[in-house]
Parts: C-alpha cells; structure tokens; sequence
C-alpha cells in the first residue's frame, strides 16, 4: 500500500475548529518534546504541551499556540485536541508581552502566596504566544506566479 501524500490535520478546542485541512507535515510540542510528523507516520496517542503547532501547507507554514490536551496520529490524519489554542494571527502581542512580564513578577517574588507551578506556566503560555507572532511575522513572503 504506497504512503499517503499528505495529512489530514484537524485542531480543535472545546470551543472552535482553529483549522482542518492537508497539509505537508506538522510539529506538535508534546509534553516529553517536540514531534514531528509526516504522511504515513505510525500510529500514535501523546499528551499535549505548551507550545507551538506548526504545519506546512501551499508552501506555507502557518503557526497555532496551544496548551494542554491530545493529540492522535494514523498514517494519514492527526488530530489535536487541545484544552485551549489560538492561531498566531489572532494573538495581542502586546497583551502576550504583558501576561510574561506579570508571570516574570510573580516568578522573582519573594512572597510565599505566590502559587510558582501557576506563574511557571503562565510564563510558558506566553513565551509560546510571543514565539508564534515573531514566527509569523518573519515567514518568507510567497510570491504569486
């Protein structure tokens, strides 16, 4: 039986459907690191981590934040199901920057009340926001023929 060509990737919340479609391959942080995925890959189930989904289609890679969640992977399809996600485009940055500063705060504070284990992952949900808007901005331009 030859290889599927591409994938079909599904990215879902409780709320939305960020995307569904093929694409050429894709990268999902899991919580023991970064997988990467092409057509045909074996079948897998993984936990979710912080961080960015990244996956590549029309010659363009595009780029979805999430935290915490799913992710199950056949030859041909993966689908994510994650706790909370957003796409690169619709990220405040400025809101992003201010969320990593407050964590930051918390994480220097001497104050016992400081739930650490909370700001940790504050801190990682906004440098993964931070990370994908930088990503997306600096992408090569396609040009159309």
């Amino acid at each position: 039986m030859a290889l599927p060509e591409k994938i079909d990737l599904r990215i879902v919340t409780p709320e939305r459907q960020l995307f569904s479609g093929l694409v050429d391959h894709v990268t999902v942080p899991s919580t023991l690191g970064y997988l990467g995925i092409l057509p045909g890959h074996a079948p897998l189930l993984a936990e979710l981590g912080i961080g960015n989904i990244s996956y590549e289609a029309d010659g363009r890679t595009e780029y979805i934040t999430c935290a915490w969640g799913f992710l199950e992977v056949l030859p041909d399809r993966v689908i994510v199901l994650a706790q909370t996600a957003e796409v690169a485009s619709e990220i405040d940055a400025a809101r992003a920057e201010q969320a990593k500063l407050r964590a930051e705060r918390r994480l220097a504070s001497k104050n016992p009340d400081v739930d650490f284990t909370r700001a940790q992952l504050a801190l990682m949900r906004a440098a993964a926001r931070l990370d994908a808007v930088s990503r997306m901005r600096h992408r090569p331009v396609l040009l159309k023929k």
